[in-house]
């Protein structure tokens, strides 16, 4: 059986009913994952309010916060929430900040004139505001005249932030600034050597990857369970993702020419699809999730797919069993 050495985590899907919310993070806890993501997408819900609702109804699991868009929120007052989770709950909450999908940015009326100035300033200010030290900035976006958190806010054990990216200008800044990078799916172990090369990190680097993921005992049952998650892809914003495995132009061509999403994924030709998910036998992922892990990935997250999500937990949750 193979053995997998690093953090498995599992997405907090954004659409769960909020009925099964806090059900759905218990028994993550109790399956044994290491982490719980919880994403905050626009016209969905809000990251910080779901991270601090399991970490309050879950006992041992990290919680992460995937991401917070760096234009919708002051930092200081960022700072200040996330400073309040880690205290209530030491060692087991991440917070991962980005520029937030471009289209929903600019939606909201929040989008940049320079995303990468704002992303740097940002996590820079972030740090050493967790740290309980003072920032003094005049940047182009952040702004603060001396600024801390009041020693009884600063938490014992500063929380990690990650920078959630895809270019590699932006790879390079989280390199630089931040405690880790956040991957969106999909994320492959040729993808992982591209984006290693693009963040160089100056220190210690956690790089956590999101993918789609399916456990079933019939291979084909679960590479069709993976197909409607897919149907986002093809657009230029996963180009970085799909480029190292050989086929993205074929991949924009069949998302131009299909009737609908739902035609192009169906369309994806099985080789593609897994490549661009984690589905399969139990034994299966394993495997591809010991490929991550090699490649330089510390913490997998596995998105389950629906519409029962807690039976698609239970069901990934046997990955977890050779650990």
């Amino acid at each position: 059986m193979t053995q997998v050495n690093g953090a498995i985590g599992v997405l907090l899907p954004r659409d769960i009913p909020s009925t099964d919310m806090v059900a759905f993070a218990r028994e993550a806890d109790a399956h044994g994952f290491d982490e719980l993501w919880a994403v905050e997408d626009l016209e969905y819900r809000g990251g910080l309010a779901q991270a601090a609702t399991v970490l309050a109804h879950t006992r041992r699991i990290r919680v992460g916060i995937g991401l917070l868009p760096a234009a919708a929120r002051n930092v200081a007052f960022t700072a200040m929430e996330v400073a309040t989770l880690a205290q209530l709950h030491p060692g087991r909450i991440d917070i991962a900040v980005g520029h937030g999908m471009p289209d929903w940015m600019r939606r909201a009326g929040a989008w940049p004139r320079s995303p990468l100035t704002l992303l740097r300033e940002y996590i820079d200010a972030l740090r050493t505001l967790l740290a309980g030290d003072p920032v003094d900035a005049n940047g182009r976006y952040v702004r603060l005249d001396g600024l801390r958190l009041h020693p009884s806010a600063v938490p014992e054990q500063a929380p990690d932030v990650f920078a959630g990216v895809r270019s590699a200008r932006s790879l390079a800044v989280s390199g630089e600034t931040a405690d880790g990078t956040l991957l969106a799916e999909p994320v492959t172990p040729p993808y992982v050597h591209q984006v290693l090369r693009s963040i160089n990190p100056r220190r210690p680097h956690r790089l956590t990857a999101y993918n789609i993921a399916v456990v079933d005992e019939d291979p084909r049952t679960a590479l069709a369970s993976a197909r409607p998650a897919l149907e986002s892809l093809g657009d230029a914003d996963w180009k970085p993702h799909i480029a190292p495995l050989g086929f993205h132009d074929e991949l924009t061509e069949l998302r131009r020419t299909s009737t609908d999403a739902h035609a192009f994924a169906q369309a994806l030709p099985d080789t593609w699809v897994e490549q661009l998910a984690l589905a399969g036998t139990a034994e299966h992922v394993r495997t591809r999730l010991g490929d991550l892990f090699t490649s330089g990935v510390t913490s997998a997250v596995l998105i389950p797919t629906g519409p029962d999500y807690r039976a698609s937990l239970a069901a990934l949750a046997t990955v977890l069993r050779a650990r």
